[in-house]
């Protein structure tokens, strides 16, 4: 496999700073003038000899006061950097305390008359943070108030919470107290509730409701609806669904927006039906319905992802050309591709682009480009990119473990696998039940069977459940090394774990 550190292009030393300013001539000063005459008298070479002794002292003091500077620059960093923080938890801390006011306050003498203000921030923090069961109570508490008047956009924001948390039980009891209360329900009310039954997939509700809609005044769907709609069908591939939400657009006299189609074209390239993917892009031109970046960067992601470079690079040009700008997202797309593709020149070239116009990285950046160099076994360079990251101080995440994890169990490095695990214990970083498949899965080739068995261990002790992935990366480690009866122990549980799974509920339609 090529390394990637054969490319034609060095890594600097920071992605996301500037290059150094190149020294220009400062005006009225003389250049040298080479001298003719064939020697030089020992006083002139000494004189000279002075001088440039002098100039080298003065840029070493030069160079000095800049260390120097940088250092004062980068502790007054380090300072900011813990007030910041400081402030962050102070402001944890008295949104704790207006919790815990909200909470002695709900007796029978002052629980009608609590500031607007503090309610309401308290309801919008919950809100923004999807805590649903918070929310409600903290609803209930701002309902009991005074001065309380019964208002649409609050149920709304609530209804579109639930959504979210997958409890359109709930956001159907709220839709239904806000009528109640004597709210006007409009079409953006009934979208939200329509969005919390597409998104837990209760189709056959979320269709009932649009029909609903077309028969109620001040009600009718609108273009925001039925783009909800189609991307919750999409995201089950009910593609004839979709269809006939389209042409019901059209009956309607609904014209698609730039949304609607990107949400069309976006699931089509996932599902590689490149095809379909394509009609709906001429489509979306033929009606003058204008492209942005969200649909170039869904084009390249599909054909990138499917290995179709050429194809992509085409798209790439013809989005420039057509005059949208590409985003930090873009080049990323680019380097997944053409890292997934093992084609580390252009990867290389992106990368020189980046630096060139000053794309400062993100994690996304950092996860593509170290994952790139685990994969070609370059572990030089992963590692330099591990460092530069953290001397960003850019924090890694589960995806950067992983990656880390799975490059050294592919080139045979259990001591630094163990790096890895003492890093993450002087770290908050959250794992989840991936990361952990990725350690079983590099120990199992490693054949060190002990400490794949103590992952689970691991697990156990982080709050993450092993899955049929986890059991049956196990199994197959076992049956390599001939420990047959810990396979059939284990193939059992991949079993009933199958059977778990295969008890869910799925969609109704």
């Amino acid at each position: 496999m090529a390394s990637v550190s054969t490319s034609t292009y060095p890594y600097p030393t920071s992605f996301n700073r500037r290059p150094e300013s190149i020294s220009k001539p400062v005006r009225g000063e003389s250049l040298p003038v080479p001298v003719s005459k064939p020697e030089i008298d020992l006083r002139t070479r000494r004189l000279a000899t002075s001088v440039n002794d002098a100039n080298a002292e003065r840029r070493r003091l030069l160079d000095l006061e800049k260390l120097k500077q940088r250092e004062a620059r980068e502790r007054k960093e380090e300072v900011n950097r813990k007030v910041a923080s400081k402030k962050a938890i102070s402001v944890i801390l008295r949104r704790e305390a207006t919790k815990a006011v909200i909470e002695k306050k709900r007796g029978p003498i002052n629980s009608k008359k609590l500031l607007p203000r503090t309610v309401l921030e308290a309801l919008h923090e919950r809100i923004t943070a999807l805590r649903w069961e918070s929310a409600l109570k903290v609803f209930e508490l701002l309902r009991e108030q005074l001065w309380y008047k019964p208002y649409s956009g609050v149920y709304i924001k609530l209804i579109v919470m639930l959504g979210k948390c997958k409890q359109p039980e709930k956001a159907h009891e709220l839709f239904q107290e806000m009528i109640d209360e004597g709210c006007g329900v409009n079409t953006q009310s009934y979208t939200a509730l329509l969005s919390a039954y597409g998104r837990s997939r209760l189709f056959d509700k979320a269709f009932s409701l649009l029909e609903l809609m077309k028969n109620t005044p001040n009600c009718r769907p609108d273009v925001n609806t039925y783009s909800i709609l189609i991307k919750s069908c999409l995201e089950v591939f009910a593609i004839d669904k979709v269809q006939a939400l389209l042409s019901d657009m059209s009956a309607q006299g609904i014209r698609p927006n730039t949304v609607t189609y990107n949400t069309l074209i976006d699931a089509y390239g996932k599902a590689k039906m490149f095809a379909e993917m394509e009609s709906t892009l001429v489509k979306m031109l033929s009606e003058d319905c204008e492209p942005d970046v969200w649909t170039m960067n869904s084009t390249l992601r599909a054909f990138g992802n499917s290995g179709q470079i050429e194809t992509m690079e085409k798209c790439y040009e013809k989005f420039q050309s057509a005059g949208i700008e590409p985003t930090i997202n873009t080049f990323n797309i680019l380097l997944d591709s053409y890292g997934k593709a093992g084609n580390y020149e252009k990867m290389s070239a992106v990368m020189e682009y980046m630096q060139k116009y000053h794309y400062s990285w993100t994690i996304v950046t950092y996860n593509i480009v170290i994952d790139a160099f685990g994969r070609a076994g370059d572990l030089k360079q992963m590692e330099y990119l591990f460092r530069l990251m953290r001397s960003e101080r850019i924090k890694p995440s589960c995806v950067t473990l992983c990656s880390l994890v799975r490059a050294y169990g592919q080139a045979g490095e259990p001591e630094k696998i163990g790096g890895v695990l003492r890093f993450i214990e002087n770290s908050d970083i959250m794992l989840d039940t991936v990361f952990f498949n990725c350690l079983v899965d590099a120990y199992g080739r490693l054949g060190r069977l002990a400490e794949m068995k103590e992952v689970l261990e691991m697990m156990q002790q982080r709050g993450c459940k092993p899955d049929k992935v986890t059991y049956r990366t196990m199994v197959k480690a076992y049956s390599i090394s001939g420990m047959t009866s810990h396979a059939k122990e284990l193939r059992d549980l991949v079993e009933s774990a199958e059977e778990v799974r295969a008890g869910m509920k799925k969609a109704d339609f």
